[in-house]
């Protein structure tokens, strides 16, 4: 999978961002030269810069800012950091590695090793990308189950 496609939301959220960054700058200006007009005074970017950059800040801390850490912020926290994140993650695969071991013995164990490895499995969370997906198919097919054998 491409970089581009793997972080096609990401790439185009930034498109959406510069977008409005360039629209808001035009038509800032368009605003501004009108108001000078009624003024009767000449526009000069250095004074239409200070004063587009104090509304783009404003903007940006009273909604982007916010909503950002609000989101991402959270996700993130959630994902990779918070304890309350990985509670429910550990709790099934606890469970799921016991049911391994039970229906599958020894063999088992060696397929919870082989996936924890195979997913970079690290205490209870995955790497999403650090599987193949052919062997992520075929894990545990080759596994006889303890009741097949009696």
């Amino acid at each position: 999978m491409s970089f581009f496609k793997r972080y096609a939301y990401a790439w185009l959220t930034l498109g959406f961002f510069f977008v409005s960054l360039v629209l808001h700058f035009y038509f800032g200006w368009e605003a501004f030269q009108e108001d000078a007009a009624d003024h009767g005074t000449t526009p000069e970017l250095a004074g239409f810069l200070k004063e587009w950059g104090r509304d783009l800040f404003e903007n940006w801390q009273s909604e982007f800012l916010q909503l950002l850490w609000q989101v991402v912020g959270l996700a993130y926290f959630l994902y990779l950091g918070s304890p309350s994140s990985k509670e429910n993650d550990d709790r099934m695969e606890a469970k799921i590695d016991a049911l391994l071991r039970i229906n599958a013995g020894e063999a088992g164990d060696k397929l919870v090793r082989e996936l924890d490895h195979l997913f970079a499995r690290h205490h209870g969370h995955a790497d999403p990308f650090a599987h193949q997906e052919e062997m992520a198919q075929t894990a545990g097919k080759n596994v006889q189950h303890v009741a097949a054998r009696a």
